[in-house]
């Protein structure tokens, strides 16, 4: 449906040719190859199923053109830019095909056994090859037990004399012979076709029975003993005359749907050379059993008395797009089983109470694209089946004549205000009308059946105080975009229009001008996932504004200035693309949100950008960095902190040594007992020379290629020979097909020294920040420092310290910085290698290793 929530924008367009696969191709299943310049055959592997050659310049298709492919059941050799010529049996190492598309190309040759072995062929395409009669005449289907379509379209048929092999085509179920030129079609020309049920015979544009003189008597009925499911002889120029012919030609043969648009029957719209079709020009289809007839897109100006008086089974009357003005008393006599009339496009002005006269069972009646302009009140009241009336784009200034249905469309009309017209509709659609007063909104809101409303595209504006709540418990869908809301709520009233709509799950308020919301508008809307207010003028929305169960929300094109992210905490879709943002400090929190939210966000981030200041317009908020405000919090922060840690510290120190003063007796004993203990109970770490590795370096994948680069080169052995370091990395030195915690772990336990290379990727990725976490566990075994932390890029110490295992160790060691100038790179490495080589010293009190710190570059 047309009016469903579009919020859901982001469609994902395939990417390549048809399945994705580039052209030119084969992946062992299907063979794409379009556009390719081949001249023959490709080989392919016996396991292809799908085989696509189209528009090449392959001339000929012999028996040892193809491999022996019992696989094979899609094959498309069409639009080949040459003649192509297909010998005897040209298919026989294919057993299995069950589609074979030879469309649009010129055939020069076509041998009468060229398709003999295909025995499971279902779908043979031939159109546009510049086939003649022949085709049909001499038996080339022959054979063919699994065929069900053949598409015989936009040749040069001109008859369909079949060949007797037809009869032998069991499963044949569609026949295609559109657009070919068959002036005549008579009994004896499809006589291996009786007794045969078909779906579908085309005969679309052929000029059937068209400026040629037929002797009716003596060509009598092309379809005898058939039963067609469709019958298509639609665009072939017919007159009332040649359409009454036709019809008592076929008497008594079985058409379910008849098929007969683009017809000339009719004399259009001021005219009187052509006769519009009478009682007797459907007649002959009286035992036929037609279900559906089309006769849109033609010149029928006046619906005549008795017109389809015949047609007691029919069920789908089609007569769109053609010049109706007039409906005849009865004109729709005897249509007793009708349950689906379609009459728009068409120059209907008034409609009167005896216009449907006769529809006992109709259900469904389209009336839209018009010009009706007035409707007698008891039109529609004696039809008590008709639940679904379309009556858009019409020119109605009133609707007392609405009986009780359950959909009406009613939408590009004229209507100014609604009468109390006691509806019972469960969908009513009043979009693009004229619409002023909210009271009708009111009105409709308590239709107890209502579950979807729509009246985008009118004028709602006015309010007048005192009206009732809706409280309709049944509404699920509202739209009401693109009108003028915001004057109603800034006069202070009709603020609880959405009082009691607790199973509302999808409303629409986009284009209503609103610079505000009212407090408390949503507040019963408990049941809403999906809200759009997009091309509005808010300029914030406060926490709490908006409903908790809410999903999907579209604020895009309003005027935000510095949302708040709490505001969207339980959705699962935003758009807030085309806002005015400004990209001061107050809007950091929010670009923090904007880049680690799991939210998806609609659009492209090309159209999330700054307003202001002049030097930021249009820098999309993806590429702000606000390091600098988070710097200024955390030096509050951290100031505040100090002040306590120096106030805390200093009471501790003078308490201290009041006790020391007082108990400095006790304290000694308890200082030499805690020295035994600590020298008994000191663990043994690994021996140095009995380590695998010299150290392990850690470090995101996606930095692999900086890393290689400025460091393994420089110091792993297996790089360079002048390296002195064996190194451990994941790339190359992690077993395959081994737990990767197991290999994390091996690595840590067999390296001297533990290197985590710290970038923006590894605090995304959770197995960095988990072997980070094993090496602080290495250095509390060891009780040594064997962990060396060097940050990469533009982190800074609160991006750091967000993570609780990195700010662990950053509270209580110093860590490395890659340096800012290229010309310190040779003494960094240099200094990473003393650290790398120091052998760490036990220390009884104090097992610390002081790092010295280095400039960094952000």
């Amino acid at each position: 449906m047309a009016d469903r929530l579009d919020l859901l924008l982001g469609v994902v367009l395939m990417a390549g040719p048809v399945f994705g696969i580039s052209s030119c191709s084969f992946d062992g299943h299907m063979g794409f190859f379009h556009f390719c310049n081949l001249t023959k055959i490709p080989q392919v592997l016996n396991t292809t199923e799908k085989l696509l050659l189209s528009f090449n310049y392959i001339r000929a298709i012999t028996t040892t053109s193809f491999p022996r492919l019992e696989q094979l059941q899609l094959l498309e050799i069409g639009g080949q830019f040459t003649p192509l010529t297909v010998d005897k049996e040209a298919f026989r190492n294919l057993p299995n095909l069950r589609i074979l598309d030879l469309g649009k190309n010129q055939i020069d040759f076509l041998h009468p056994d060229a398709f003999q072995g295909l025995f499971h062929l279902l779908e043979l395409r031939l159109f546009a090859c510049g086939l003649s009669d022949a085709v049909l005449r001499d038996g080339y289907f022959r054979n063919l037990i699994s065929l069900i379509h053949l598409d015989l379209s936009y040749n040069q048929i001109g008859s369909l004399y079949l060949h007797s092999s037809f009869q032998e085509l069991n499963s044949l179920k569609s026949l295609d012979f559109s657009f070919n030129q068959i002036s005549i079609l008579c009994e004896g020309e499809l006589k291996p076709l009786q007794g045969k049920m078909l779906s579908l015979f085309r005969l679309k544009a052929t000029n059937l029975y068209k400026g040629v003189s037929v002797d009716w008597e003596k060509c009598m009925n092309p379809f005898r003993n058939m039963w067609l499911e469709t019958l298509d002889v639609s665009e072939n120029g017919w007159t009332v005359a040649i359409t009454g012919n036709f019809s008592n030609a076929i008497r008594g043969s079985q058409t379910s749907s008849l098929i007969l648009t683009y017809h000339i029957m009719g004399s259009g719209f001021g005219f009187q050379n052509i006769k519009d079709p009478d009682e007797n020009t459907f007649s002959g289809l009286d035992r036929s059993s037609v279900v559906r007839l089309d006769l849109s897109h033609g010149y029928i100006f006046s619906l005549n008395p008795r017109l389809f008086k015949t047609l007691k089974e029919l069920k789908l009357l089609n007569l769109a797009y053609n010049k109706i003005n007039r409906i005849a008393d009865k004109a729709f006599y005897g249509l007793e089983s009708l349950q689906i009339l379609n009459i728009s496009c068409n120059l209907l002005g008034e409609l009167y109470n005896s216009n449907f006269d006769g529809l006992r069972s109709v259900a469904y009646i389209d009336l839209q694209k018009n010009h009706i302009g007035i409707i007698q009140d008891q039109t529609f009241r004696f039809l008590k089946e008709l639940h679904t009336l379309d009556l858009r784009d019409n020119a109605l200034k009133t609707i007392s004549f609405i009986p009780n249905l359950l959909t009406i469309f009613l939408g590009g009309n004229k209507l100014v205000t609604l009468p109390n017209v006691n509806f019972k509709a469960n969908y009513i659609h009043l979009s693009e009308n004229r619409l002023e007063n909210l009271a009708d909104l009111y009105r409709l809101l308590q239709v107890s059946q209502l579950q979807t409303l729509i009246l985008n595209q009118n004028r709602l504006s006015s309010c007048n105080p005192n009206h009732t709540p809706p409280g309709n418990h049944n509404l699920k869908h509202l739209l009401l975009g693109e009108n003028m809301l915001q004057l109603a709520w800034e006069t202070g009233f009709c603020w609880d229009v959405f009082k009691g709509l607790s199973h509302l799950q999808v409303l629409y308020l986009n284009n209503n001008y609103l610079n505000f919301l009212p407090p408390g508008l949503f507040s019963d809307l408990t049941a809403l996932r999906g809200l759009s207010l997009n091309s509005n003028r808010l300029t914030v929305l406060s926490p709490g504004s908006l409903p908790a169960s809410l999903e999907v929300l579209d604020i895009s094109r309003n005027h935000l200035l510095s949302p708040d992210p709490g505001v969207f905490a339980s959705l699962n879709f935003l758009d807030i693309t085309h806002n005015e943002f400004i990209c001061e400090c107050e809007l950091s929190t929010f670009i923090r949100w904007l880049n680690q939210t799991n939210v998806t966000l609609l659009g492209s981030p090309a159209d999330i950008n700054c307003m202001y200041p002049n030097s930021l317009l249009g820098v999309s908020l993806y590429s702000i960095s606000m390091e600098d405000c988070d710097e200024e919090e955390v030096l509050k922060s951290l100031k505040f902190s100090l002040f306590i840690l120096f106030t805390v510290t200093l009471t501790m120190f003078l308490m201290t040594i009041l006790i020391v003063t007082k108990f400095r007796g006790f304290c000694f004993i308890c200082y030499k007992a805690a020295q035994r203990l600590l020298c008994n109970d000191h663990p043994q770490g690994i021996e140095p020379d009995r380590y695998r590795y010299d150290a392990y370096f850690c470090f995101s994948s996606k930095d692999f290629e900086w890393v290689q680069n400025a460091l393994l080169k420089h110091l792993d052995t297996q790089y360079s020979d002048q390296n002195r370091f064996h190194l451990c990395f994941e790339e190359r030195d992690f077993l395959p097909g081994e737990n990767h915690i197991t290999n994390i772990q091996a690595a840590i336990w067999n390296s001297r020294k533990i290197i985590c290379l710290v970038s923006r990727h590894f605090l995304r990725d959770g197995w960095c920040l988990e072997a980070f976490s094993y090496a602080q566990s290495r250095c509390l075994s060891d009780l040594s420092s064997v962990l060396i932390m060097v940050v990469i890029g533009s982190l800074s110490q609160y991006q750091l310290m967000k993570h609780q295992s990195i700010r662990g160790f950053v509270q209580k060691q110093q860590y490395l910085r890659w340096p800012e100038d290229v010309q310190d790179v040779g003494w960094f490495l240099k200094k990473l290698s003393q650290h790398i080589l120091k052998k760490e010293k036990e220390k009884k009190e104090n097992n610390r290793i002081q790092l010295q710190t280095i400039a960094t570059i952000t």
